[in-house]
């Protein structure tokens, strides 16, 4: 008994079965990874949306070229070395003054970055802390007083050295900080002459913008 059909025409048949059955699941496999990555896109935007949700009132803070963002803060370490008065002078002429350490969290921030930035022991960087005024009264830049809580003198500092042959009779009036190897408990303040050329810190106010989500 025959089926009346040729040999050539059954086996087109079934390659053409085949190849439907190929297809189908192609396309199925195809329709599970596109489903699994809109699902991984949509949690995706649902993160970043609670992120943006959740900092959109959060200041955010710029300094211009050259200076570093800390805190709301911007900090100036500069190349030139120079007097106390001459280094507080550029910094006023940068829109900022010395250095005023408010906090343990600061001067952390302060060591740890000068660490970096000094290039040998004796590069120090001055700070703007002085008792030029009244000796043994140390207030910073901006005419507040040194806080007794938040001093980090380096040991036997400060010392109101006069010089070898006492040729500095003021003593040491201004104060510098910085230790290239890394300070115990971050003390690395130092006394030191005035006219001494330092490197020094420079600090002025952030600019404060709010946080875009892009």
């Amino acid at each position: 008994c025959s089926s009346g059909e040729a040999p050539d025409s059954q086996h087109a048949k079934s390659n053409r079965g085949s190849k439907v059955t190929e297809e189908t699941v192609a396309l199925v496999v195809f329709s599970i990874f596109l489903a699994a990555a809109l699902i991984v896109i949509y949690r995706l935007c649902e993160f970043v949306c609670r992120c943006c949700n959740l900092f959109k009132d959060d200041p955010c803070y710029k300094c211009e070229e050259g200076w570093e963002q800390h805190g709301g803060k911007c900090y100036y370490f500069s190349i030139n070395k120079s007097s106390w008065k001459q280094s507080r002078d550029e910094c006023r002429a940068k829109g900022g003054d010395l250095v005023k350490i408010d906090s343990r969290e600061e001067q952390t921030f302060l060591e740890r970055r000068l660490k970096d930035v000094m290039n040998e022991a004796e590069d120090k960087f001055w700070i703007g802390l002085t008792d030029s005024a009244v000796e043994g009264r140390w207030v910073w830049a901006d005419g507040s007083p040194l806080n007794e809580r938040l001093q980090f003198w380096s040991r036997d500092e400060p010392d109101n050295w006069t010089g070898t042959d006492g040729e500095h009779p003021d003593g040491e009036d201004c104060v510098g900080m910085g230790e290239k190897g890394g300070a115990k408990d971050l003390k690395c303040w130092f006394d030191a002459f005035c006219s001494k050329p330092h490197r020094s810190i420079c600090e002025k106010a952030a600019v404060k913008g709010q946080c875009v989500c892009v």
